[in-house]
């Protein structure tokens, strides 16, 4: 899988545990596709400062999933849900 992806992917499950600033830089990086630079500019900080949280945040994420696996349970649990019949499989997507 894409590194890129697999990251967006754990960062749904673990967002909250970062700071704001954090999670700005995050998004603006990953979601709105922009560069280290104009992330520095548009908050009035060093590219190097941007860098650094970017790293930090995506180093904690896979810490985070190495630690509660959220995202490779989640994911094993689509797989068997996949193979149920149609009325058990309808009650399970309810559920998640």
């Amino acid at each position: 899988m894409d590194k890129k992806i697999y990251l967006n992917n754990l960062y749904d499950y673990y967002s909250l545990l970062f700071t704001e600033k954090q999670r700005e830089y995050f998004e603006s990086y990953y979601f709105e596709d922009l560069s280290l630079s104009e992330i520095a500019e548009n908050s009035g900080v060093s590219r190097n400062a941007v860098h650094g949280q970017i790293k930090i945040v995506e180093e904690k994420l896979e810490f985070y999933e190495e630690t509660l696996h959220l995202y490779e349970k989640s994911e094993k649990i689509r797989a068997l849900i996949e193979n149920m019949d149609p009325e058990t499989k309808k009650k399970f997507e309810d559920l998640i």
